[in-house]
């Protein structure tokens, strides 16, 4: 859509004029090529406004601390989302190596050519971490099916989807 506007418009700041008119012709095509054309005016009127800088800036602080909060509380605190199959249905974890902060949160995501599952290789995770309590055995057998994990002991962790590994389904996640 192209939007245009043309005279009567005043040349002094919008907010100290007290009406104006405006108007407006607006354009439209559809992909077969026909062009739809309107025009409208509409009447405008404004006031000045007496504005105090010590108020908007308490109250922009005051929006921002409420955004930020807001943010924080309804974001899930996922480092990575790791798809299980690609885009055009290879198979393959991706991305196929991460780096994540200890206490972070992996979550896979069954994308293409499933079914898959994630399974930690017992010879390829820190000491004292069991695999089998972080692996997650069952198929995920639907696209959008998400499992996910929290890394809490720093070092490499090497995984793999059973049904596919000997296709060279297999990824890692390094922890810092």
């Amino acid at each position: 859509a192209c939007f245009v506007l043309s005279p009567p418009y005043s040349s002094t700041p919008f907010l100290q004029t007290p009406h104006s008119s405006i108007k407006m012709a607006a354009m439209t095509s559809t992909f077969l090529g026909s062009a739809v054309a309107f025009k409208a005016t509409a009447k405008v009127s404004a006031k000045k406004a007496a504005v105090s800088p010590v108020a908007s800036i308490d109250g922009l602080k005051k929006a921002a601390v409420t955004a930020a909060a807001t943010i924080l509380m309804a974001s899930p605190a996922f480092a990575a989302t790791i798809k299980l199959g690609g885009d055009s249905g290879e198979l393959g974890f991706y991305p196929p190596s991460i780096s994540v902060a200890k206490g972070e949160k992996v979550e896979f995501v069954n994308n293409k050519a499933f079914p898959h599952n994630v399974v930690f290789d017992e010879d390829n995770v820190p000491a004292g971490v069991d695999a089998d309590k972080i692996s997650h055995e069952d198929y995920l057998n639907g696209p959008g099916e998400k499992v996910s994990n929290t890394f809490d002991v720093a070092g490499t962790y090497g995984y793999y989807c059973e049904p596919h590994q000997g296709a060279g389904m297999a990824g890692v996640i390094i922890v810092s």
